[in-house]
């Protein structure tokens, strides 16, 4: 387990050799095969550009699929938590939520969970990231892709 706690400012994910050299790698690949091409077709040119986009395009999508996924967890998670701590006119307004709005209210603690899902359904917050702003006792996700 980390031993830095977890708030709002360091939730984020961000792994380096991830975010930043291979997405950087990629793009120079995409951008070498587009200036070779540029400079005269060649069959294996035109190869090269294809698996340069084919990578990035898994690239993004490897990461696109692993999110929805968890995003998904952590929607089952929330349902079986707030069926805990809301009452139940409010648990039935659950589909009402957004995902992105799901994974934010992820990070409350149970005592003021339910008072920030009835402001989320109010329509207090204009973002994510503005329900989260408004947490004060973070539950820190280590497991977060």
């Amino acid at each position: 387990m980390p031993v830095k706690p977890q708030s709002f400012a360091t939730h984020r994910r961000y792994v380096p050799w991830y975010h930043l050299v291979l997405s950087l790698l990629l793009l120079a690949n995409v951008v070498f095969w587009l200036e070779a091409l540029r400079r005269g077709f060649r069959w294996f040119r035109l190869d090269g550009l294809a698996v340069s986009l084919a990578l990035a395009i898994l690239f993004y999508y490897a990461r696109q699929f692993a999110l929805t996924v968890q995003d998904r967890v952590i929607r089952l998670e929330m349902r079986l938590r707030l069926e805990r701590l809301l009452p139940a006119e409010m648990l039935a307004r659950f589909a009402e939520l957004t995902p992105r709005q799901i994974v934010a209210l992820r990070f409350a603690g149970d005592t003021e969970l339910p008072d920030l899902v009835r402001r989320t359904l109010a329509g207090e917050f204009r973002s994510a990231d503005e329900i989260k702003r408004q947490i004060r006792d973070w539950q820190p996700d280590w497991l977060r892709a």
